[in-house]
């Protein structure tokens, strides 16, 4: 039987898991068993920069980093359950690709 696999990031780890929570609760209310979701490793974005505007004076330095969050599920492909997947409402901030796979 073929299988959906849905990979959602974000930087906003609350939203995130807001979403799998909702995509559980769906795959459960039309009792479908699911796989998921696995937090996969997290990526880190890191820039250090200076404080000073011009570049020259103190050597002190600013560092700023930023969080992606990754999640992936794999369901049984059930076309009602997808269909309640895709008329969700996926706020900017989380990033949603599904894929189907034999």
């Amino acid at each position: 039987m073929p299988k959906v696999r849905i990979k959602l990031n974000s930087t906003d780890i609350e939203m995130l898991n807001a979403i799998c929570g909702s995509i559980s609760e769906i795959a459960h209310k039309s009792g479908i068993a699911i796989s998921g979701p696995v937090p996969l490793p997290t990526q880190r974005l890191k820039i250090t920069t200076r404080k000073s505007p011009c570049g020259n004076g103190t050597a002190t330095f600013d560092n700023f980093e930023m969080r992606i969050h990754k999640r992936l599920i794999d369901l049984p492909a059930n076309e009602k359950v997808l269909h309640h997947i895709m008329k969700m409402q996926i706020p900017k901030t989380v990033n949603i690709k599904i894929e189907m796979k034999d």
